[in-house]
């Protein structure tokens, strides 16, 4: 019993932690899952933010593109005569402080002023010179100190003559790069290696803080770029993990019921039973039945040992009663047979030599035994006598008591194994007919020590001589117990005394040093 709770603790114990780490991988798992979708959903709303700002910017310059186009047919006329028209242009262009025309690297016409006689080249050198479309610049005119944004239009190829448009980039600024918190904390407007931030009148190089980190984004139509600074989306992802922790653990939890419902089979000792057969993890051993008046080896009981390579050696007291409850048994008594039928040829050949093989009453459901012997044992046209040990841990309904009868037919023995224990009964001496009764090892111990189990071994020796029902008494371990058993005329003994269970390939080397012993 001690070794059932163990072996069945290791196996609770196995699947509980299969469970928990399951669990805790896909707690680890989801949240890591969780965390690299909020970091890349924090990075693509920087993308997309910085995708739209480019798009409005876009969408700003684009008209005022066209107006600029559509102007260039008045450079080199009088200022006076086209000072009106440029006027008229600045009122329908809204975000746009003034227009100034170019001709000959001169600036001599501005909507404000009027006429000029500027050079151009040594005023924008950057427009002129570098053939810079656009420059951030501050105005040193109208509203001094203000940032704006000159957008330059060329009429001819060596970018002398043209139109300049100078933009209220701030008001554009702060109504276009509204930061989006948490993730765009600041965004710039870069053009020509000058920046001018959401909500900084001043032009200036932008710097991330030591938590920040950026984002840029280009115009692929005009020379201008948008940078963004926000925490790092690792940052923002960690801090949203808790939120997500609940339902982590919750799916962590199911998921982790689910393995130990689903190692429930794999995880016990049944599927380990079912999966030992397939490996081979089983053996058969043999004990000798020895004969109490000439002392020799008058057959074998076969045992069905396992050794499992991940628990080491399992108690049969363990397996077989399992076994027989999962609806396995059936499968360990063919091994059983397959097995004694590859020995065949190493044990004696004589009908005298009985071979005793374990047979649960399950196994007498729609004549299993009988099919199990006739497709395994009677092919092999076998010379010892097979005696069927029925176990008692269940009792045999009547309708598979019809089976034992076709065993005697067959000309196969039947003995009852521990009688006196489990569902044995007087009136099974009745219906099965038994050839042999097996003395429990119980009632063997018992000899010398408990008058009440001796009493009752004595009874069933009485009862069994008076049937003409032959004896067997299991567990004899000491001389005393051989003589008490042998003086009341127990036919075969079996036990320690005589020898341990052995691997039945063991056996033939036993016998021969038994029959030395023996003449000896």
């Amino acid at each position: 019993m001690h070794m059932s709770h163990e072996v069945f603790g290791q196996f609770r114990r196995k699947r509980l932690f299969i469970a928990v780490v399951v669990a805790a991988l896909v707690l680890i798992f989801t949240l890591f899952i969780r965390f690299m979708e909020e970091k890349s959903r924090i990075e693509q709303q920087s993308k997309t933010f910085a995708g739209n700002a480019i798009q409005r910017f876009d969408r700003l310059f684009s008209p005022l593109d066209i107006a600029a186009n559509n102007t260039l047919g008045l450079v080199g006329l009088p200022c006076e005569q086209i000072r009106s028209q440029l006027i008229e242009k600045l009122a329908s262009l809204q975000t746009v402080r003034s227009i100034i025309v170019v001709d000959r690297d001169t600036l001599y016409c501005s909507s404000i002023f009027g006429d000029s006689h500027t050079s151009f080249s040594a005023t924008w050198p950057e427009l002129a010179v570098n053939n810079q479309r656009m420059i951030l610049s501050t105005d040193d005119h109208l509203l001094k100190g203000s940032p704006i944004l000159l957008l330059w239009t060329p009429n001819d190829t060596d970018n002398r003559a043209g139109i300049i448009q100078i933009i209220n980039i701030e008001m554009m600024n702060n109504y276009l790069l509204e930061p989006t918190l948490p993730w765009v904390e600041r965004a710039i407007l870069n053009v020509g290696g000058k920046s001018l931030e959401y909500g900084n009148p001043m032009i200036e190089a932008a710097l991330p803080s030591a938590d920040e980190v950026s984002y840029k984004a280009e115009s692929l139509r005009y020379p201008f770029s948008i940078t963004l600074f926000g925490p790092a989306p690792e940052r923002l992802a960690l801090e949203k993990l808790p939120s997500q922790l609940p339902l982590a653990l919750l799916l962590s939890l199911l998921l982790g019921y689910i393995v130990w419902l689903a190692t429930a089979n794999r995880m016990s000792l049944s599927w380990q039973i079912g999966y030992g057969i397939t490996a081979r993890e089983f053996m058969v051993y043999c004990q000798p039945l020895i004969n109490s008046r000439t002392g020799n080896c008058s057959g074998i009981e076969l045992l069905l040992r396992w050794h499992n390579p991940r628990h080491g050696w399992i108690s049969p007291d363990l397996f077989i009663p399992l076994a027989e409850r999962q609806n396995m048994i059936a499968p360990l008594t063919r091994f059983v047979l397959s097995e004694v039928v590859r020995h065949l040829p190493d044990l004696p050949t004589c009908t005298s030599f009985h071979i005793a093989i374990n047979v649960a009453a399950s196994q007498f459901h729609q004549r299993q035994i009988i099919n199990d012997l006739q497709n395994i044992w009677w092919p092999a046209s076998p010379v010892p006598q097979l005696i069927v040990e029925l176990t008692e841990r269940d009792a045999l309904p009547e309708v598979d008591r019809q089976v034992v009868s076709q065993l005697h037919q067959i000309g196969v023995k039947l003995a009852i194994d521990d009688f006196g224990t489990g569902h044995s009964s007087l009136s099974y001496l009745k219906t099965l007919s038994p050839d042999v009764l097996k003395i429990d090892k119980v009632f063997t111990a018992a000899i010398g020590t408990d008058a009440i189990n001796a009493t009752v071994t004595d009874m069933v020796i009485s009862l069994a001589q008076r049937l003409n029902i032959s004896l067997v008494a299991e567990g004899v371990e000491t001389a005393e117990q051989a003589a008490y058993l042998k003086e009341r005329g127990v036919d075969v003994l079996q036990g320690y005394y005589y020898a341990r269970p052995m691997p039945l390939g063991d056996f033939p080397v036993w016998l021969s040093s038994h029959k030395v012993r023996l003449s000896a």
